[in-house]
């Protein structure tokens, strides 16, 4: 076996590298223009196949009977709400999308301190976000009702549905992404002939539209669906007494909205920017990598391509194998979705050795060993999050349990839960990142060191395919149980989507996991690609001096020193030490960021449920016979509130985002904004994942009860363990999740206004009497 593998191994490296032509400039850094090998073209390949994939799925659902004329009369009040919502919701973000267009060909065509196709990738970036968002969206409205009328039959039908469903999401999402990389790889690479530098660099800017498009839909999306919940439950629940779902309350309807816009689209959207930065960033920072090995280049910059290409077509296999038996166990349910995800996880950790060993060659092997440290952190923070927010495991059992003496104590209790937590996902990706730096040389070359850790988000994320399949069916599942409960079918149908719906709450606290754990290690990565964009601005300045010298602050730097010069080179110039106060006082700056922004959505969840409670409470007053079920609630009114509210207050929390590290930058220099995001990622990691699993314990406690346990229904127990999964709805569905978005949106941003620091910090610094850069 040793033999066959090692001939393998020299069968790939005997092919690979040939296929590519080498042409190098004279400095290194600036390679030029590369023709594309043969072995690059699974990348564009496979995105096609997962959305031709995406599109079979659909239309195999779109076949399925959608059930009696009641369940179809709900399904379409849901459709109609998220239809209105999400017409809204990109018509604000579009407004905000031209306007930061504008600015960048400001910097672009104006200043000429950025690439002219910037603004151009990140409107592309944001346009493939947002039809991510919304493919997925329209699939899960349709497929609730479907997955409902499934469940009538048998468990496995229903299951089989809902996850298909959500695997539409899943491989529209990687399809999009990859194809858009892709695209705009080929176009700067072969059309334009930019150098590699330059388009690793500019492709780098369509990540920020993606993060940007993201932040807006997580958050708009969390403060709808969340405001609909909190309404729903507090006066549906605890006040009149009534079922979830029930048909009479006026919120049931904009509830089952909300799971759509935000764990559907939102969530799309989310992992969508977590996974082209992930390819991107590590792209962008694999020239400077392999500087001296000019003939790796190009490899070691299709390299995450490609293997995100192997990933997609794993993922479609797995999503094949998905399959459960019609009396299935909670356990036995996660089982069924483990066979996908662990196909997938096989067959790249095997994979991914080849293209490794094939492109880059037996000397850097040790990267493979990097690729594995991100898949193996991927599933022990899956598994991590499972133990602590799945309802068959003690911590979340212990939140049930203090239930028995109030609110009080569960709260106290599932805030516990989510910081203990935090540990197995911290120490985790600490030795994930340690491993993946070393086994990449990073402690002879920092670069190679983080190109390393780069590989490594790209192999947690490698098989998002799949495993965001796992995690969109739970909004689809939880969608048929609403419309079981308001269609008046037989409680057998209710038992078994509440099985899929209890399993998705574990499955999508997993992916948050995922998330928040990949923009840990994507933000390092990005670092070292702000470095990068701190480089070429330097070098744009030089050319437009007759010397191609530019002075900053105390330092001179040449262009061709410049182009040469290393990681270590830059952080000793700048001073970017902890004995730097800027820097320091950029660290401080960035954990702010992490509690402001929390605080700002959080606020924003209680100010627009505060509304629904308003309404809901109204609606039972003034429309005689809502509780004896002889009239209808205004279902619109609830959706509409839900609607503007998620509007209005999306803006300060996203848009602080995007202003405050520009702010930092011109402020503070280079030095302070490493120091910002270093901030704003260590911190914002652990917020995230404490977050995340407090409010999926608390969620998941709810439901453990509502089986049966310590008085079940309609208890005091109940009741106490209701407050707690609201008081966990904002963590885990609006804060929680955009923490991993901000991270990497504000180190996106800072890479894009990287020149603009460059040109202007040192004369701001000077006017505030802070010194030199």
């Amino acid at each position: 076996m040793r033999r066959f593998i090692e001939c393998l191994c020299m069968i790939a490296g005997n092919v690979a590298i040939p296929m590519a032509t080498w042409a190098q400039a004279p400095e290194t850094g600036q390679i030029g223009a590369q023709k594309l090998p043969v072995i690059f073209l699974i990348a564009p390949l496979a995105s096609i196949a997962a959305l031709v994939c995406a599109r079979y799925f659909y239309k195999s659902m779109m076949k399925c009977p959608e059930g009696t004329d009641r369940m179809k009369e709900i399904a379409s009040y849901v459709r109609s709400g998220a239809r209105a919502y999400i017409r809204q919701q990109y018509k604000v973000v579009a407004i905000c999308f031209v306007f930061a267009a504008v600015f960048f060909a400001f910097l672009a065509f104006g200043l000429h301190v950025q690439s002219k196709w910037v603004p151009f990738a990140f409107l592309t970036g944001g346009f493939f976000s947002g039809l991510c968002g919304f493919i997925g969206l329209k699939t899960a409205t349709y497929a609730s009702a479907r997955t409902a009328n499934a469940a009538r039959g048998s468990l496995n039908s229903a299951l089989t549905i809902a996850f298909r469903s959500g695997a539409v999401m899943g491989l529209v999402c990687v399809g999009l992404g990859l194809l858009d990389i892709c695209i705009w790889f080929v176009v700067l690479n072969s059309i334009v002939k930019l150098t590699l530098v330059e388009t690793t660099v500019t492709i780098l800017c369509f990540g920020m539209g993606a993060s940007t498009q993201a932040l807006f839909a997580r958050v708009g999306g969390g403060i709808f669906t969340k405001a609909a919940d909190v309404g729903a439950d507090l006066v549906g629940k605890i006040e009149a007494g009534i079922p979830e779902d029930d048909p009479r309350n006026p919120a049931a309807i904009a509830d089952n909205v909300g799971d759509n816009v935000g764990d559907v689209a939102g969530m799309g959207a989310d992992l969508y920017e977590s996974y082209c930065g992930s390819i991107l960033a590590t792209t962008a920072i694999g020239v400077a990598s392999f500087a001296a090995e000019p003939a790796l280049i190009f490899n070691s910059i299709i390299l995450p391509m490609v293997i995100a290409g192997v990933g997609t077509l794993l993922s479609i296999a797995g999503i094949f194998v998905v399959r459960s038996g019609e009396k299935a166990t909670q356990k036995e349910l996660l089982a069924a979705l483990a066979r996908g995800v662990n196909l997938s996880t096989i067959g790249i950790t095997i994979m991914s050795f080849f293209l490794v060993w094939g492109l880059l060659g037996r000397a850097h092997i040790g990267l493979w060993i990097s690729i594995l440290a991100g898949l193996f952190a991927g599933w022990v923070i899956g598994k991590a999050t499972e133990y602590y927010t799945s309802q068959d495991y003690s911590p979340t059992q212990a939140v049930s349990s203090q239930s028995l003496t109030g609110p009080a104590t569960v709260i106290i209790e599932g805030i516990s839960v989510g910081m203990l937590s935090t540990w197995p996902a911290v120490i985790t990706v600490s030795v994930a990142t340690l491993v993946a730096f070393a086994c990449a040389g990073g402690f002879a070359s920092p670069e190679m060191g983080m190109y390393g850790v780069g590989l490594a988000a790209v192999g947690m994320l490698s098989t998002l395919g799949i495993t965001l399949a796992t995690d969109a069916y739970g909004p689809i599942a939880d969608n048929a149980g609403g419309n079981a409960e308001m269609s008046g079918l037989d409680p057998l149908v209710r038992e078994r989507t509440d099985a899929l719906d209890s399993l998705g709450n574990t499955t999508a606290a997993t992916g948050k996991g995922y998330a928040i754990g990949s923009a840990a290690l994507t933000a390092l990565t990005l670092l070292a690609a702000y470095i990068e964009e701190v480089r070429i601005g330097l070098i744009r300045m030089a050319d437009r001096t007759a010397d191609k010298l530019v002075q900053i602050g105390g330092n001179t730097f040449d262009k061709i020193t410049v182009q040469k010069a290393n990681l270590a080179f830059f952080m000793e110039k700048f001073n970017i030490t902890l004995v730097n106060p800027k820097v320091l006082v950029g660290l401080f700056l960035g954990s702010m960021m992490a509690f402001i922004f929390c605080a700002l959505s959080m606020k924003a969840v209680g100010r627009a449920a505060r509304r629904m409670v308003e309404e809901v409470r109204r609606q039972f007053k003034e429309i005689a016979g809502i509780m004896e079920g002889k009239a209808t609630p205004d279902y619109a009114k609830c959706v509409e509130i839900s609607t503007k509210g998620a509007q209005h207050e999306m803006m300060l929390p996203a848009l602080s985002a995007i202003i405050i590290p520009i702010v930092v930058g011109l402020v503070l220099g280079v030095s302070g904004v490493m120091g910002f995001l270093a901030g704003a990622t260590s911190t914002g990691f652990v917020l995230a994942i404490m977050l995340a699993n407090s409010g999926g314990a608390w969620d998941n406690a709810k439901k453990y009860i509502e089986q049966g346990h310590h008085g079940g229904k309609g208890s005091a127990a109940h009741k106490a363990a209701v407050t707690g999964d609201t008081v966990g709805d904002p963590f885990k569905d609006t804060a929680g999740p955009s923490l991993n978005i901000l991270i990497k949106l504000m180190c996106m941003v800072s890479v894009v206004v990287a020149g603009l620091v460059i040109k202007f910090s040192p004369q701001i610094s000077r006017f505030l009497h802070m010194g030199s850069i």
